[in-house]
């Protein structure tokens, strides 16, 4: 019941991820990269500045153990100077406090020793790691930047991405119906053909009815009862008849009858 359990968690758990992986801003994953990849780069410059501070501390842990072994090594030479020169004048008890004071010197500069050489090592060994936190923020400061480069490439090919789905959408819908309320460019221009159509249709029919035809007989008559008023006037003012439009020209000869 338990690994069922599980096992179902798990597969919801993945599910919701690729819906968040395919709902998610690229602009916003690639910024939320970035400064992932400076934060890392400011936990390595934390990291390499401690272990150049140990370098520089066992540095100064060298120094001051050379500078305490060389102090030890003259003031063990000179209690056995002084213990030498108390030992010929006379004074044995004097010189043997001073050959006391050279056993204790000589036994602080073996010790000194085997510290300035347990230093000199740890030296080495923490240099070595100062060069390599050195190179690794070097590195990682480079690619970095690199990353930041590409980063101004990304967000300008996702511009580019963006712009072309829009367009390719605007395609699309010039040969799609954009909702049920709104037709195509088709469908509209379909539409005023039709229109054209029977516009031009009821034209020519109109044309050919009885009642234009009408008209032009009536419209003859005026037009007929308008020119013969005029010759009456033309007779009357002793005018000469005018010819009729259209009427073919007599012969010369013709006039004399």
């Amino acid at each position: 019941m338990w690994d069922s359990v599980k096992r179902w968690w798990r597969y919801l758990a993945a599910k919701l991820g690729v819906r968040l992986e395919e709902r998610a801003d690229p602009k916003v994953q690639l910024e939320q990269a970035i400064r992932e990849a400076r934060a890392q780069h400011r936990r390595l410059i934390e990291e390499a500045t401690n272990v150049i501070a140990h370098q520089k501390q066992t540095q100064l842990r060298l120094d001051r153990s050379i500078e305490d072994y060389e102090q030890a090594n003259a003031a063990a030479r000179q209690a056995l100077v002084l213990g030498d020169e108390e030992a010929r004048t006379g004074s044995p008890e004097k010189a043997v406090n001073f050959n006391h004071a050279a056993e204790a010197f000589a036994n602080k500069i073996v010790a000194l020793e085997g510290q300035v050489t347990q230093l000199r090592q740890q030296l080495l060994d923490a240099t070595k790691a100062s060069a390599q936190a050195k190179a690794a923020v070097t590195q990682n400061s480079a690619a970095l930047q690199k990353k930041l480069e590409a980063r101004e490439q990304l967000l300008s090919q996702l511009d580019q991405a963006r712009m072309q789905e829009e367009m390719n959408r605007a395609m699309s819908q010039l040969s799609e119906a954009v909702s049920e309320d709104v037709p195509t460019f088709d469908e509209v221009r379909s539409k005023i053909e039709q229109r054209l159509a029977k516009a031009q249709a009821a034209s020519e029919l109109t044309g050919t009815s009885v009642d234009v035809k009408m008209l032009e007989v009536e419209q003859a008559q005026l037009t007929a009862e308008a020119q013969a008023r005029l010759g009456t006037l033309r007779a009357e003012l002793g005018l000469s008849p005018r010819p009729m439009l259209g009427a073919p020209d007599q012969p010369a000869g013709d006039t004399d009858r």
